[in-house]
């Protein structure tokens, strides 16, 4: 190891000797110092991340229905949790065609097991 390189005082990994912060473990591994240059970071998580990021009260538009409703009334009515989420026309293609041949009801019942309580529709 030479004097361009040290070891961080976190992680263990091998790192430059001018670095302040570790780029493997992300955790400060030397004091800040009064420099008249600034210390530029370049680090395109975070600038992606301000990319990414969203208004959460935009994620839920829908009305709240519980999971567990609509799993029983699918399970033991074939096309009620359709008239419970709001669909009718689904609800009466349900009615009408034994929950789309049985397919769809079966899609349904194992879809509305992994939803959240309570979804969103």
């Amino acid at each position: 190891m030479g004097n361009s390189q040290k070891y961080c005082k976190h992680c263990g990994q091998l790192i430059d000797a001018d670095c302040i912060v570790c780029p493997k473990c992300g955790k400060q591994v030397e004091q800040l110092q009064n420099q008249a240059s600034p210390i530029v970071i370049n680090n395109s998580a975070s600038s992606s991340a301000n990319a990414t990021a969203f208004n959460s009260s935009a994620v839920i538009t829908g009305k709240a229905k519980n999971k567990w409703i609509a799993f029983f009334l699918c399970l033991f009515t074939i096309c009620g949790h359709k008239f419970y989420e709001g669909k009718p026309l689904r609800g009466v293609l349900y009615l009408f065609t034994g929950g789309l041949f049985g397919i769809g009801w079966i899609i349904d019942l194992i879809s509305l097991l992994m939803k959240p309580n309570p979804y969103y529709v």
